[in-house]
C-alpha cells in the first residue's frame, strides 16, 4: 500500500460512508418535499470549492446516482464532494442556516449604517433561507409594504425603489434578483435585509384574522403614539414637549436617512437649538446655491412620504387642536414650519420648487 495515499483513501472512506447516511436520512418520508429541489437551494455565495456540475441537479437526481459516478464526474474532485455531502447534510436541517454577522461591513462600506445592517452578511443567505423569508413576507400580507418604509436607514436603499412593494422580489430567487440590471451588491444587500427583518419581526408570530401586523420605523410608531396623548389631553404642551417629542425624533429620522448634512440643515431651518436660519445664510455658511439648499430639504418631503407616510394628517390634526386651545403663537409656529418641511401642501412645494422665498 502506498503510504502517501492512505490518508486520502481514508478521507475518501469518510466521505462515502458519510453520504450514505445522508442518503438514507434524505429517502425517509419527511423529507420528500425537499427530493424535487436543485443542490443550489441550500449553497451559499460564500460557499467555496462549489460542486458547480451538481448545483443544477435536483436531490432525487443525485441520490439515484451512486457514490463512484458521482466521483468520477469530470470537474468534481474530493474537495468538491466534500462541499457536495456537506450540502446534503443542510438539505437534512429543519431551517436553513441562519444568516451570520460580517462585523468589518461598516469599516469598508464608506457610509453610517445602522447596527443591524452593518452586521447583515448577504454572502450568507441561501435560497432556503431567502424561501423562508419570503414566506413570512407572504403570510403576513406584508407583499405590499414598500422597501424604504422597512429599511433600516434609506441611506443604503437607491432612491427609485423607496417605494418599490416587497411584491416586486418576491417572486424571484436570489440567483435572479443577482442577474437583474441595476442590481450591484449594495442594492441586494439591502432588499434582502428588508426581507430578513420583517422575518426577524414575525416568523413566530401566528397570523390572527382579526387583526393586522403593521411595521414602521420604531421612532416615528413613538411621535404616532406621542400625536395620539397630546390630541387626547385637555392639557396644551409646552413647546419644549412639541420640540422634545415630536420634532427632534423626526430629525434624528431624516438624519439617519439622508445623512449628517441634510440633518444639520434641519435643525437650522426649524430652530431647534437658536433662532431657525433662513435659507440664504444656510447657503453662505454651506458654500452652495440656495437652490442647492432647497434640493436637499425637499428630499425630507420624500423620505417622510415613504416613512410615515401617515404622519401629514396627523401632524396637522394636531396643528388644528393646539389651535382651538389657544396655544402660544410659538409652539404653533414651530408645529407648522416642521409641516411645511416634512409634509409640504401643493402649494408649498410649488412655492419651493419654483425658488421663491420668504426668508
Amino acid at each position: 500500500m502506498n503510504l502517501n495515499n492512505a490518508p486520502a483513501s481514508v478521507e475518501a472512506f469518510k466521505l462515502h460512508s458519510e453520504y450514505q447516511r445522508l442518503r438514507e436520512m434524505l429517502l425517509q418520508d419527511q423529507f420528500v418535499d425537499r427530493l424535487g429541489r436543485p443542490l443550489a437551494y441550500w449553497a451559499l455565495p460564500s460557499d467555496r470549492r462549489l460542486p458547480l456540475a451538481f448545483l443544477g441537479r435536483t436531490i432525487r437526481d443525485l441520490l439515484d446516482t451512486s457514490f463512484e459516478d458521482l466521483s468520477a464526474t469530470p470537474g468534481i474532485g474530493q474537495k468538491k464532494i466534500g462541499t457536495f455531502v456537506a450540502l446534503l447534510a443542510r438539505a437534512t436541517k429543519k431551517h436553513p442556516p441562519a444568516v451570520t454577522a460580517k462585523a468589518n461591513y461598516e469599516k469598508h462600506s464608506g457610509q453610517r449604517t445602522s447596527r443591524d445592517e452593518s452586521c447583515f452578511d448577504p454572502s450568507t443567505v441561501s435560497e432556503a433561507l431567502w424561501e423562508l423569508w419570503r414566506e413570512t413576507v407572504r403570510r403576513h400580507d406584508m407583499d405590499q409594504e414598500k422597501l424604504g418604509r422597512l429599511a433600516s436607514s434609506l441611506q443604503s436603499l437607491p432612491t427609485v425603489i423607496w417605494n418599490t412593494p416587497l411584491s416586486e422580489y418576491a417572486g424571484y430567487t436570489v440567483a435572479e434578483i443577482r442577474q437583474m440590471k441595476t442590481h450591484g451588491e449594495k442594492r441586494i444587500r439591502t432588499i434582502l435585509q428588508v426581507f430578513h427583518a420583517v422575518h426577524q419581526a414575525l416568523a413566530n408570530a401566528p397570523v390572527q384574522e382579526h387583526l393586522a401586523v403593521l411595521l414602521a420605523p420604531r421612532p416615528l410608531v413613538e411621535v404616532d403614539r406621542c400625536v395620539s396623548k397630546f390630541l387626547e389631553s385637555n392639557k396644551v404642551p409646552s413647546r419644549a414637549e412639541l420640540r422634545d417629542r415630536v420634532v427632534v425624533p423626526l430629525v434624528n429620522q431624516l438624519r439617519l436617512d439622508l445623512g449628517t448634512t441634510v440633518g444639520k440643515l434641519v435643525e437650522g431651518r426649524l430652530g431647534i437649538a437658536g433662532d431657525p436660519q433662513p435659507v440664504r445664510q444656510q447657503s453662505r455658511r454651506m458654500g452652495v446655491t440656495r437652490a442647492r439648499v432647497y434640493q436637499l430639504l425637499e428630499n425630507c418631503a420624500m423620505a417622510m412620504d415613504v416613512r410615515w407616510p401617515e404622519g401629514g394628517p396627523r401632524l396637522r390634526l394636531l396643528e388644528r387642536h393646539l389651535a382651538t386651545r389657544s396655544a402660544t403663537a410659538d409652539r404653533i409656529e414651530l408645529l407648522r414650519a416642521t409641516i411645511e418641511l416634512v409634509y409640504p401642501d401643493q402649494t408649498a412645494t410649488v412655492h419651493a420648487s419654483n425658488g421663491h422665498s420668504t426668508d
